[in-house]
């Protein structure tokens, strides 16, 4: 992606389903858990680059015994970093007295991480500070086993301002407002009740006020405390938790926004963000794994059985559809395809911009990730160029000259490597001069694979959201090479609206689409559209959410998406270079058939999922009129 985004968090949960004995019996480790988990999150550490942390609850241990461990970490490798703490308790005991490693008891009794439980989380702060006080697992602490509760998620919450005050109303002082606390808080509050609930009612019965903690354990309803908890959330989540005594969770949010997809088996229970994660860390088929539907939460229980439940009632899926363009891995199977079909359905548009001349066009990709949908479009190209071999080849009649034969049959798609990112370079230069000049040179490029003033130069990429980077060091670099014309392809359609869901666009007028826009607007004399959207954005400030419409999409509505794109063309061609430049982006309906599971497409219609999507919109676009440089949530 030519503009980095921070986006989704990711989260891996293991339960183990049978005693740490039998996995030192079978796999020859009483760690068995702990690698799985570490395979888990190091085949997601896409998700999270700002920091990662691991949680881990031991079972039935005596009072008086750690049983809830944590770790986390904002060090630049933090996964390393996490399992060195993790691992170096385990190395002294190998070094003193190795017997020791396959003696469970002992392990448990004496050692760290060594629980049943365990929740790993990779962290990317789309908001707030990268300390280590906002790394996940969060952790809500008590004496009474069965009120300790850990949370991790991929989540954002549009409303947390009004859950704050709830929380406040209902007698608590949060240490911050921020979403992640305010959502432990919430869990916690009810997680509370629960606990009062089942104390009073074995009270009653007679039951002594020891007996009455293990039959909480046994009876609490997981489920009842995710139903009222979350009744009020607005976004999107994927959550999980574990509590003290070892029930433990993972929810998701009633449209489907942020994945999870779980395996179980007889020996353990799995969920992560990511499926190929489950794939590679426990080798089982693709059909084996399951996913969690929009609403509904897995539930584990003490005693290792798990239930599905409808904790809310689920909504239209709108699972976001830039998960599958950019953030999650392509190596999974149907990720992988539709990605393919992203690039091979923008075509028809790339050979409009090249007028039909591939012999004298040369396709690339830059960055990596947009090595799928580049594969996609070549064979795209690949198919316009067998009509016009076949075309050609019947034109020969049907005693062909061999040597014009041969030309037709090799008539080719010119794909070449272009661009290399030199992962080393820093900008480590504050001035902005210095810094620019700097940027220029973070890829390095292929000469003499275009021919100069003759070749269009095709570069496929994810997406273009801000295409800050672009102008300033991409488009300079390719045209060294001396391309006629440079055609930039974005296999995702244009970002015209702000993520409210976990994603880092925040800010209307970072949008190049958005700023192309405003400059229609001007250079065709509709600028008090601009004004009129305001007053209409501002007289719903204090409306309740379900009220609230999208007025943005007025700015857009002027224009086809050709217009805007020829103008985002022109805000984006850098001064002083000779090629001319085009770009072209994805259809709404090419993305739709690309990836029709998966219809959240918010940032490109501004048809968001929920009531509070339409309300950070609007004041995305307020701060923007008003001149303010902050986000709208």
């Amino acid at each position: 992606m030519s503009d980095q985004i921070k986006h989704e968090c990711g989260i891996a949960f293991i339960r183990l389903r049978k005693p740490l004995a039998y996995y030192l019996e079978k796999y020859g480790t009483a760690t068995y858990g702990l690698n799985k988990l570490y395979l888990l999150m190091e085949k997601q550490h896409n998700r999270g680059q700002d920091g990662a942390g691991v949680a881990n609850i031991k079972l039935d241990v005596s009072p008086g015994e750690r049983y809830i461990s944590r770790v986390r970490s904002n060090d630049a490798q933090p996964i390393k970093e996490i399992f060195a703490k993790i691992n170096g308790r385990l190395q002294e005991v190998q070094d003193e007295n190795p017997a020791l490693l396959k003696d469970v008891d002992y392990l448990k009794k004496n050692v760290g991480f060594t629980g049943e439980v365990l929740l790993g989380h990779l962290r990317y702060g789309t908001f707030g500070r990268n300390s280590i006080e906002n790394c996940h697992p969060f952790l809500r602490q008590n004496n009474w086993m069965t009120r300790n509760l850990v949370v991790a998620g991929n989540f954002n919450l549009t409303n947390v301002d009004e859950l704050f005050n709830l929380l406040v109303q209902v007698g608590q002082h949060p240490k911050e407002s921020s979403d992640t606390v305010t959502v432990l808080e919430k869990i916690g509050h009810f997680l509370d009740l629960e606990n009062q609930k089942l104390y009073k009612k074995y009270k009653t019965l007679g039951y002594s006020k020891y007996d009455i903690s293990g039959l909480i354990a046994k009876n609490m309803k997981v489920h009842r405390i995710l139903k009222n908890a979350s009744e009020d959330w607005d976004g999107g989540y994927t959550m999980a938790g574990m509590i003290g005594h070892g029930d433990a969770f993972v929810l998701r949010d009633p449209s489907g926004i942020r994945p999870a997809f779980y395996y179980e088996d007889e020996e353990v229970v799995v969920v992560t963000s990511e499926r190929p994660a489950i794939q590679t860390a426990f080798n089982v088929p693709i059909s084996k794994i399951q996913e969690i539907e929009p609403g509904q939460a897995i539930i584990i229980k003490k005693d290792a059985s798990i239930y599905l439940k409808k904790i809310r009632e689920p909504l239209k899926k709108t699972a976001c559809s830039f998960e599958r363009i950019y953030f999650s891995r392509g190596s999974d199977k149907d990720i992988y395809q539709e990605r393919k079909e992203l690039g091979r359905s923008i075509v028809p548009e790339v050979l409009k911009g090249i007028n039909n001349d591939v012999k004298n066009s040369v396709f690339s990709f830059i960055p990596n990730t947009a090595e799928t949908a580049f594969y996609g479009m070549v064979n795209g190209i690949e198919s316009y160029l067998n009509q016009v071999k076949k075309k050609k080849i019947l034109e020969l009649g049907s005693n062909p000259d061999e040597k014009k034969l041969e030309e037709i049959l090799s008539i080719r798609a010119r794909v070449e490597k272009i661009a290399i990112k030199d992962a080393k370079l820093r900008t480590f230069i504050t001035q902005d001069e210095a810094r620019d000049d700097l940027v220029t040179h973070i890829y390095d490029i292929t000469y003499g694979a275009v021919k100069e003033g003759q070749d269009n130069l095709v570069i496929i990429d994810d997406s273009i959201v801000r295409g800050t980077t672009l102008k300033q060091s991409i488009l300079r670099i390719l045209d060294r090479l001396g391309p006629k014309k440079i055609v930039i392809v974005s296999s995702a359609p244009q970002i015209r609206y702000p993520d409210c869901y976990g994603i880092d666009m925040a800010k209307l007028g970072d949008f190049i689409a958005f700023q192309a826009a405003i400059e229609l607007l001007k250079d065709n004399g509709k600028e008090k559209l601009i004004k009129d959207v305001y007053k209409l954005c501002k007289a719903q400030v204090d409306l309740p959410a379900n009220e609230i419409r999208n007025y943005v999409k007025e700015i857009y509505k002027p224009f086809t998406a050709e217009e805007i794109s020829l103008k985002i063309s022109e805000l984006l061609t850098p001064t002083g270079i000779n090629a001319e430049v085009q770009i072209i982006y994805q259809t709404i309906a090419g993305l739709h058939a690309a990836v029709p599971e998966h219809s959240g497409d918010w940032y490109f219609t501004g048809n968001y999922p929920t009531h509070g999507g339409n309300r950070v919109v609007n004041k995305s676009f307020i701060n923007f009129y008003e001149g303010k440089d902050e986000r709208a949530y």
